[in-house]
């Protein structure tokens, strides 16, 4: 009677509703997932609802490696950003109530921030366009690790030490964890409640959202929760060490069931609900009136000609995708436990099956090498800024009968020649054309995007510039040091927490590190030339100071 009873439940937990759905189709759809579904390998939840009835819910693979226990279609998954909406439509609820309003400056509801001499508002914050520095690349600067816990008392507590904003709010969209976290702080000080218990009695239960939770506690024990893992199946797996414990940007928990149920009320909205979704879907065009397709904590977009309303996440080893096609009814969920799952592109492979897309291929470069003679190379090579990144910078050069182009911060690439301008390398998909009329300038294709270049001066900073950089340098706005020397004629930094890294000369006094933590390094100097500190710069950091001690 137990095993009986043990199969009749694993079925209806792996069951694909497909009362609607072709057969074939359904095939088509469950081939996706193959590499999910083979022995001890973690997996995922997929569920599609067509008009209100779901045609599709299946699980693959395993939500605990180390005690083989599978995936189900009632599984907890981390959602990681797709948590943001949640969120925004609490701002909304709020907003509806009167007891704020979207267009209220920030520091209305939270004082204590500091005066950036730009008015912050919620709104921006919810379009990601307030300008502010992203909470994980801030505290990369820091010295903090991709696995130290942090929480929303972290945040806020460097937050109030700021004086600087990434941009003038409403000129950019950047996106910004810290936008989302401070909604969460703001709703707390609103409401007088902790954000988690707001959100479950506010808009979780009232939406029949059962499964759905606000996770603040990454020690938390909370039963059918999958595990993360970072990995794929040819690297292996290991497991993702849970450290967030921040809220508002991420880390609610949920199933796909649930996240099918809540993208519905975008077009179809449970009673009472109408005004806020539309709300929800607001859009609003930055300053110089470029449009911005990030909504209030989601995407309204266009996919291969349909509308579409989306957001993707990733938190350690998790990987999310939800959205719905309101025009055709259709909902597609896809939530994961691994790193290398790409759930938005299978989400993508679903919709070009049920909406008989046919499916774009990727154009591969499938050259054939001829001879030339090396001496051609001599008058490409040099030093060439890229137009579309002034950041990088690409270096062609020949060594004997062998030609190479090496960009900043990576890897030198073999080049073969098709031709006495046109040179290529099929593995790394790169194409390059040099205009044979002008012998300063190029074209190149990589991986399907076209970048240009044109030829430059390579600086190289004298041994005298270096040494006057060398010496420590503090952020008062993050309470962190950094130390600079110079090593066999290069930059080197070095931070506590981080060790030692190099640097690489881009220009007079602007140097590029391929670090997590600093992407380019600026050097600050006073009218009489005499260096001040430095301005680093990130992903989601621009220009942070570091000032220089004596």
């Amino acid at each position: 009677m137990k095993k009986t009873l043990l199969f009749l439940l694993i079925f209806v937990f792996t069951l694909t509703v497909s009362a609607q759905l072709d057969r074939s189709v359904e095939e088509d759809i469950d081939r996706l997932f193959i590499e999910w579904n083979v022995p001890n390998h973690p997996g995922g939840a997929v569920g599609i609802v067509l008009d209100g009835k779901l045609i599709f819910s299946k699980a693959y693979g395993l939500a605990s490696l180390e005690y083989l226990v599978p995936n189900t279609t009632g599984t907890k998954f981390n959602i990681a950003s797709v948590s943001k909406q949640f969120t925004a439509l609490g701002i909304v609820r709020l907003h509806m109530e009167g007891k704020l309003s979207v267009d209220d400056d920030v520091r209305k509801h939270i004082p204590d921030l500091p005066d950036f001499g730009q008015t912050v508002t919620i709104r921006h914050m919810l379009h990601h366009t307030g300008g502010m520095r992203s909470l994980h690349s801030m505290l990369a600067i820091a010295g903090w690790r991709g696995n130290d816990a942090r929480t929303n008392e972290d945040l806020l507590r460097f937050m109030l030490d700021q004086r600087d904003l990434n941009f003038v709010p409403g000129d950019e969209y950047m996106y910004c964890n810290t936008g989302y976290i401070l909604m969460a702080i703001l709703i707390e000080k609103i409401s007088g409640e902790k954000f988690s218990t707001w959100m479950k009695k506010e808009i979780f239960e009232p939406l029949g959202l059962n499964d759905t939770y606000v996770e603040d506690r990454y020690d938390r024990v909370v039963p059918n929760n999958a595990t993360s893992y970072n990995g794929s199946k040819e690297r292996g797996f290991i497991r993702e060490v849970e450290y967030w414990g921040y809220t508002g940007s991420g880390n609610v928990h949920s199933t796909t069931l649930d996240l099918l149920k809540w993208y519905r009320n975008y077009y179809q909205p449970q009673e009472g609900w109408k005004d806020a979704f539309l709300m929800m879907q607001t859009v609003d065009d930055l300053n110089n009136g470029q449009p911005n397709d990030y909504a209030f904590g989601v995407r309204v977009e266009s996919y291969r000609g349909e509308k579409r309303i989306s957001h993707s996440g990733s938190i350690g080893g998790f990987r999310a995708y939800a959205c719905t096609y309101p025009e055709r009814k259709l909902e597609i969920v896809a939530l994961t436990n691994f790193s290398s799952s790409s759930a938005g592109g299978k989400v993508n492979s679903i919709t070009n099956i049920l909406l008989n897309k046919p499916f774009e291929e990727v154009t591969k470069f499938e050259m054939k090498a001829v001879k030339i003679d090396p001496s051609v190379f001599d008058k490409y090579a040099g030093t060439y800024t890229v137009i579309e990144d002034a950041d990088r910078q690409i270096d062609f050069f020949r060594e004997e009968d062998a030609f190479f182009c090496q960009s900043t911060g990576q890897g030198r690439v073999r080049l073969l020649a098709a031709n006495p301008s046109t040179f290529f390398n099929n593995r790394q998909q790169i194409k390059i054309d040099f205009d044979d009329s002008n012998k300063n300038t190029y074209t190149m294709v990589q991986r399907g995007r076209e970048y240009s270049g044109s030829k430059t001066v390579k600086y190289v900073p004298t041994a005298k510039e270096l040494f006057e950089i060398a010496g420590q340098y503090w952020s008062s706005e993050l309470h962190t040091q950094y130390t600079f020397s110079v090593k066999d004629d290069q930059l080197v930094g070095y931070h506590t927490r981080h060790g030692e890294f190099r640097l690489e000369n881009l220009r007079k006094d602007e140097y590029l590190c391929r670090t997590s933590f600093i992407r380019k390094m600026t050097v600050g100097r006073d009218k009489s030339g005499r260096i001040t500190g430095l301005y680093v710069t990130n992903s989601r950091v621009r220009n942070l100071f570091l000032k220089k001690r004596n």
